[in-house]
């Protein structure tokens, strides 16, 4: 998008009333004194973001890492403007449900996003039509234009994670409180509209969207509707199940639903056929044999080349599987390639911001698309809920929301020297820094694991498990 602008004379102060821009650059036409006499400094550019309170950061001994969470927190700025966008600087500056859903946790670690959310999900509960029909963008601007055609799994789901993210970051009890009609709601509209009882299959779809595993013309990936739906419908039926337990509802019926969905989905799907499919099954614990699926996950991104083949499904819990199921090297290994595709790939081509897609350009800089390529599209910058969570370990406990109590299980990797991360909870700061060091009495390096808390922590390092009280730690592993 183009949008030229003439300055008068002297100082100008040029913003927009009814709408924003999102841009990278700026082309200057003339200047006094010629256009090589502009400079940075004669320009400020504004940034328009709703009101956070920034809690999350990481640093690390790898620049480009630095980067990448650089580029996470300035795409979460750049989209979240009253409603979670999927970018800032075109037509698709809608709330969309998917976006939102998969990068939740991480949006409630880098900011206090608690008010963010809250405000979006009554805007969710408002717009969710009597049968539980809720669209793909919230505000719904598109129901009336598809016909109430495009509820779909991810995205829908929106109903149910965020409500359960928000309250694990925060412990707002309230707020779950509001959300849990909605939530049932959507869980009972799938159950109304699907061919195949307890599952989900039949209707409008976005699938693994953007996975590199699509075949030819398609966006959709290569992962099947139904597995990810029905893996969805399954997930969003145990989140009401849970939600409803701390609220002391009556869920014995969405218990028995799951037992149903569960049975149905290890019936109708005994095998994995992509990276995606892997990721659900072990993930959402659908698999009978979890560890199976995961280690048939790690084989498969092996064979092509240690490669991600995931899109907006996939991605967001691909390294949570493999680091869960004891592929941590794996996982580290997908994080830190540079090389296409990778999560640091697109800052070898200057990206200050997340990418929509693995390729928005490509490996021989050519454009992947002029029609649907963003260069601000935050979801996969989900992954640092990952290092957050994984890599420095800092993990919320479901059952003590609101980092009432804490679990640290760090992941170091010599593929860095240090790494270090901070969260500014309810309760206080929580820090924990990883580092290589060499002891007197060590032959080799080993790992210095600095941790502050204010409040109880479970730490684990390997097999051994020890209780931390509130205060500063250092160990060695």
């Amino acid at each position: 998008m183009q949008v030229p602008y003439t300055c008068r004379d002297g100082q100008q102060v040029y913003k927009t009333r009814l709408t924003y821009y999102g841009f990278r650059y700026i082309r200057v036409n003339e200047f006094p004194g010629g256009v090589e006499a502009a400079d940075l400094n004669s320009f400020t550019g504004i940034a328009v973001h709703s009101e956070m309170k920034r809690t999350g950061h990481i640093a690390t001994s790898d620049p480009m890492l630095n980067q990448l969470f650089s580029n996470i927190i300035w795409g979460q700025k750049g989209n979240f403007v009253d409603v979670p966008t999927d970018c800032p600087q075109r037509d698709e500056r809608l709330g969309w449900m998917g976006d939102a859903q998969v990068f939740a946790r991480t949006a409630c670690t880098n900011f206090d996003a608690e008010q963010f959310f809250s405000k979006w999900l009554n805007d969710l509960a408002a717009d969710q039509h009597e049968d539980g029909y809720v669209g793909s963008v919230i505000p719904d601007v598109w129901t009336h234009v598809h016909n109430r055609s495009n509820a779909s799994a991810a995205w829908g789901d929106a109903a149910t994670i965020v409500p359960w993210e928000v309250y694990c970051t925060y412990g707002n009890i309230d707020m779950l409180r509001r959300q849990f009609p909605s939530m049932k709601k959507w869980v009972d509209y799938i159950g109304s509209v699907t061919e195949r009882p307890s599952l989900w299959v039949g209707g409008w779809q976005w699938a693994d969207w953007l996975g590199l595993d699509a075949p030819s013309g398609s966006y959709k990936g290569s992962s099947r509707e139904a597995f990810i739906a029905s893996a969805f419908y399954a997930r969003s039926t145990e989140l009401v199940i849970k939600a409803g337990k701390v609220l002391g509802e009556d869920v014995s019926a969405y218990e028995a639903l799951y037992t149903r969905i569960v049975a149905a989905f290890r019936k109708e799907f005994p095998e994995y056929l992509t990276q995606t499919e892997c990721i659900l099954a072990a993930h959402f614990h659908l698999a009978e044999n979890p560890q199976k699926a995961a280690d048939l996950l790690a084989d498969k991104v092996r064979e092509a080349g240690v490669h991600l083949r995931t899109g907006f499904v996939g991605t967001p819990y691909i390294l949570h599987v493999l680091s869960d199921f004891g592929h941590a090297d794996l996982a580290w290994e997908l994080m830190l390639r540079k090389a296409y595709p990778s999560w640091l790939y697109p800052i070898t081509k200057g990206a200050t911001t997340i990418w929509e897609h693995w390729d928005g350009i490509m490996p021989d800089g050519g454009f992947w698309s002029k029609d649907m390529n963003s260069f601000n599209h935050y979801a996969y910058g989900s992954v640092a809920d990952w290092l957050y969570g994984v890599a420095a370990g800092i993990q919320v406990m479901e059952d003590a929301p609101g980092y009432q109590r804490v679990r640290i299980a760090p992941h170091p990797t010599d593929k860095l020297d240090w790494l270090e991360a901070s969260i500014e909870t309810r309760q206080g700061l929580i820090s924990v820094k990883w580092s290589k060091t060499f002891e007197p009495d060590q032959a080799d390096a080993v790992w210095r694991v600095a941790i502050e808390t204010p409040v109880e922590a479970e730490l684990v390092l390997g097999s051994e498990v020890k209780l931390l009280q509130p205060g500063r730690h250092v160990v060695f592993c």
